[in-house]
């Protein structure tokens, strides 16, 4: 129902509606108390920051190291409403907005201030980490052995902070000299007397406040890293050609492939998926051919890719024993397409992969994105702190 419009006298009543009158003094107090509690709570929160930071430095090594640091934050930041009073600084209608503006600038200035005090330049507190590899860790005679490492460090390494020996089976000490480029350590051991046995090799990495890391460990020369088992002569389609291969060649799937006549590699599937010491392969594969006399020489690739580098690390063992196949008069020999590597593009794609595709995934590039670190985990609980203290003030008003 429409409301009836006022008509005549009481249509020209005024309204009694006046403007409160605008306080400025009051207004201008009012701000300036603001302004002094927030500068305050920003000193303190520097202050307390530093002290943090000497606990921080004390407790280097302990495990609850940035509990106990959120810790002392937490409760230091009760000195805040004490310092207000000590400083005479009127507080009866400060209200839930002036304390929480004041509790919120102490942990947010404390906490960026401590991240950047426990980062370089102000404190380096994590030593190189090296990232090394052996490839392969099991070497034929007359083969060689690549050491690549990816080294990284919040302050920076050089060649010179870098120490790196290899001692044979003879006790030979050697110090060889490798290339440091863009954080990667290369060198390739030649192993020119042809030592059989264990060679253990030693790097210590040291950034530029001496912190160091060391890495140590072990690579072997043997005759018997491959080996091939199968009939020679007159073998047909479905004949198995078994090849062992020594584990230690890497720690990751290493792949295995044969040239024949050093011709294009021919790769073999593992005997099980899950063991990489045996695999199998016939003479069913394109690249044989029928009443022929072939030779065959068996390898390995190690490879390996550090995360987040797309260059690749491989080196090979080549069997220092060349295998001589006759082949019989068998139409289904050299039918076969070869075997291929498995595709991490289709992967990715969810793609399916070739029906000739190797039973085992060789290493590829990888990459992960930057994670957030515990300064993270650290802002969250404090803002958590922020709040919790913030609601006991206000219940302790209502009570």
């Amino acid at each position: 129902m429409a409301k009836r419009r006022k008509e005549g006298a009481e249509a020209d009543e005024p309204l009694d509606f006046q403007i409160p009158k605008f306080d400025e003094e009051a207004f201008i107090k009012k701000e300036r108390r603001n302004i002094k509690t927030m500068f305050i709570a920003f000193l303190f929160g520097l202050l307390v920051a530093a002290v943090c930071f000497g606990f921080w430095v004390l407790l280097e090594g302990s495990f609850l190291r940035w509990e106990l640091v959120l810790l002392v934050a937490v409760v230091n930041s009760i000195w805040i409403r004490y310092i207000f009073l000590k400083l005479n600084i009127d507080l009866t209608d400060f209200g839930r907005k002036g304390w929480l503006t004041s509790f919120v600038t102490y942990f947010f200035t404390w906490l960026l201030v401590l991240i950047v005090l426990v980062n370089p330049p102000f404190y380096d507190g994590e030593a190189p980490h090296v990232d090394l590899v052996l490839l392969p860790g099991m070497q034929e005679p007359g083969g060689t052995i690549l050491f690549a490492a990816y080294i990284t460090d919040n302050v920076g390494v050089t060649k010179a902070g870098i120490t790196f020996t290899i001692t044979d089976p003879n006790g030979t000490v050697l110090t060889p000299e490798f290339s440091f480029e863009k954080s990667i350590l290369r060198y390739t051991y030649q192993n020119p007397q042809n030592l059989l046995g264990t060679f253990n090799y030693t790097a210590v990495v040291s950034d530029t406040n001496n912190r160091k890391t060391t890495v140590t460990g072990s690579f072997s020369y043997s005759t018997d890293v491959l080996e091939v088992s199968a009939r020679t002569t007159d073998i047909i389609s479905t004949d198995s050609i078994i090849i062992k291969a020594d584990e230690q060649i890497s720690t990751n799937n290493f792949r295995v492939f044969y040239r024949i006549n050093d011709g294009s590699d021919i790769n073999v599937n593992r005997d099980e998926p899950t063991i990489k010491g045996k695999y199998e392969t016939s003479a069913e594969f394109k690249g044989w051919a029928a009443n022929s006399t072939i030779d065959v020489t068996v390898f390995a690739e190690a490879r390996h890719y550090f995360i987040n580098v797309p260059d690749k690390f491989s080196n090979t063992v080549r069997d220092s024993e060349t295998h001589l196949f006759t082949t019989a008069n068998d139409p289904n020999i050299g039918t076969e397409d070869t075997l291929v590597e498995w595709n991490a593009t289709l992967a990715a794609l969810r793609q399916p992969q070739l029906p000739n595709t190797l039973n085992y995934v060789t290493p590829y590039p990888t990459s992960i994105g930057a994670t957030p670190g515990f300064e993270i985990s650290v802002f969250l609980a404090a803002i958590v702190a922020v709040v919790f203290l913030f609601r006991r003030r206000k219940n302790k008003k209502t009570t």
